[in-house]
């Protein structure tokens, strides 16, 4: 286990996370909140870098993600919430930032609706508030688009859970868990966005998972935010495109 890391032990589960960059009095924390079936790392690897030379990241790996070993518990955006409140509250953070990839975008949107006073500025990656948010083609688990991750994807996602899991002969059960997590019911109305009071950045591909017009409406529900559309750019290649992402996030997160 990396120096920088640690478990805690939260409603159950014994959470593993990384913290990175500064010490914890340089300002407030950004909390690192990874995409479904992936790893600190897979999600996070091409802008830890960056985003650790003046910020305190704290980077928790979601139940059963990762060093994360699973519980006898649905896996459902208000528990993954929960888990991550408990976390900071172990760790005597009272607020902090939040980027959150995917389902740990809508991990992200759960805690800045349910806990707003925790929530200093969010980013939400890739993040839908509504399943219909989703290109029609994602949610055909028989389907083939061009939308989903690529065999070479699955096979990373699949090397990564190997290398670390505390079960890794559990990938394919924990693969069915999670998309059922993925296509479930999400917990939000468009009043829960409109009082959303955190700034808010919205960051999505031109081809990615959610449509460009469900992402313009999420802009115009919540006060302020703004909203950038990556071009060229699928789902699992967003956290990658550096040279686009870093200066927003920068800019952004101050």
């Amino acid at each position: 286990m990396p120096s920088n890391a640690a478990y805690a032990e939260v409603d159950g589960l014994t959470m593993y996370y990384e913290t990175h960059g500064t010490a914890r009095d340089t300002g407030r924390p950004l909390v690192l909140l990874h995409g479904g079936v992936l790893t600190v790392g897979l999600a996070f690897g091409a802008v830890l870098p960056a985003l650790s030379t003046a910020r305190h990241i704290v980077a928790p790996e979601l139940q059963g993600h990762g060093h994360t070993a699973d519980i006898d518990r649905a896996i459902t955006v208000p528990n993954l919430a929960g888990d991550v409140v408990a976390l900071l509250d172990e760790l005597g953070i009272e607020q902090a930032d939040f980027l959150g990839f995917s389902l740990g975008g809508l991990t992200a949107l759960e805690v800045a609706v349910r806990h707003p006073e925790r929530v200093g500025r969010l980013v939400l990656a890739s993040t839908q508030y509504t399943q219909d948010g989703y290109h029609e083609e994602i949610l055909d688990p028989a389907g083939d688009s061009p939308l989903l991750p690529a065999e070479a994807d699955f096979k990373e996602m699949a090397d990564a859970y190997a290398a670390v899991a505390p079960r890794p002969e559990h990938f394919a059960d924990f693969l069915a868990k999670c998309s059922v997590a993925a296509h479930g019911p999400l917990p939000w109305t468009a009043d829960d966005l409109r009082a959303l009071a955190a700034p808010t950045l919205l960051v999505i591909g031109d081809t990615d998972f959610v449509r460009v017009e469900h992402a313009a409406e999420m802009q115009r529900l919540i006060p302020g935010a703004r909203l950038a559309v990556l071009p060229d750019t699928t789902h699992m290649a967003l956290m990658g495109r550096t040279s686009l992402l870093l200066p927003m996030l920068e800019e952004f997160l101050g």
